[in-house]
């Protein structure tokens, strides 16, 4: 890991969205993407039902590809990661607390940007270390970086999980992207020569803007399905440049 890039490989990956759920499928909505629309929740059969149904959509997006990608595995390290987060919730602690209603502690602890985190670990008994963050639109890349991290300081394995879904009506003035709902989740793990490793690297500067408008973590979940070579993307003052081994 250098001072402005890092490497890895993927051991495993899924990725859940209305509509969008095998790996096939991703595969072609990559190739021609189209805009995912709010829909059906991921049934989440993995979690025992008493957690499962603290769990709202971002929540059990997140947790369904969680699951599906550690498999039986304990003791990985995990790093969830959203833009957004539980915002929804939030907004309905905000109108109560408005409406002189008293706050429910149970909906303020899932409202939390680790709460899924927590439910992961508590439903699979895992005391493996686990860290939740957002990073705007550079959310999934600041993940990377972290998930690299606790590689570079030995971890033989970490999982990653991102997630984000349309911001609620009351805040949809401050949308600056084509808000879709996503999940995905990749076992990290060092990069191997040769087996296809993606680099993450930034520089100060400027590229024009995506006239697609998609949204930071999508575009990154369209670039591990997709044959291109590179993807290069705009956050804040920072380009990040998104590339795969031979």
């Amino acid at each position: 890991m250098s001072a402005n890039e890092v490497a890895f490989s993927i051991a495993r990956h899924a990725a859940w969205a209305p509509g969008v759920t095998s790996s096939e499928q991703w595969d072609a909505w990559a190739q021609s993407p189209w805009h995912i629309a709010m829909g059906e929740e991921p049934k989440l059969a993995a979690m025992p039902a008493m957690l499962r149904r603290r769990a709202g959509f971002l929540g059990r997006m997140a947790l369904e590809v969680a699951y599906d990608c550690i498999g039986g595995q304990q003791d990985v390290p995990t790093v969830f990661c959203s833009r957004h987060g539980e915002v929804a919730r939030a907004i309905d602690l905000l109108t109560d607390l408005a409406r002189g209603e008293p706050l429910s502690p149970t909906a303020f602890g899932l409202a939390v940007h680790n709460a899924s985190a927590g439910l992961f670990s508590i439903a699979r008994a895992d005391r493996a270390n686990h860290v939740a963050l957002a990073g705007g639109t550079a959310t999934v890349e600041h993940a990377v970086i972290e998930a690299c991290g606790m590689l570079a300081d030995g971890a033989p394995a970490v999982l990653l999980v991102a997630c984000d879904a349309p911001l609620p009506a009351l805040l949809g003035q401050f949308e600056d992207c084509d808000e879709q709902p996503w999940a995905f989740a990749w076992t990290m793990t060092p990069a191997t020569a040769g087996e296809g490793a993606l680099r993450l690297s930034w520089q100060a500067g400027g590229i024009e803007e995506d006239a697609s408008r998609m949204p930071g973590g999508l575009d990154v979940l369209r670039f591990q399905h997709g044959a291109d070579a590179t993807l290069v993307r705009q956050a804040g003052a920072l380009r990040w440049t998104w590339s795969r081994d031979a």
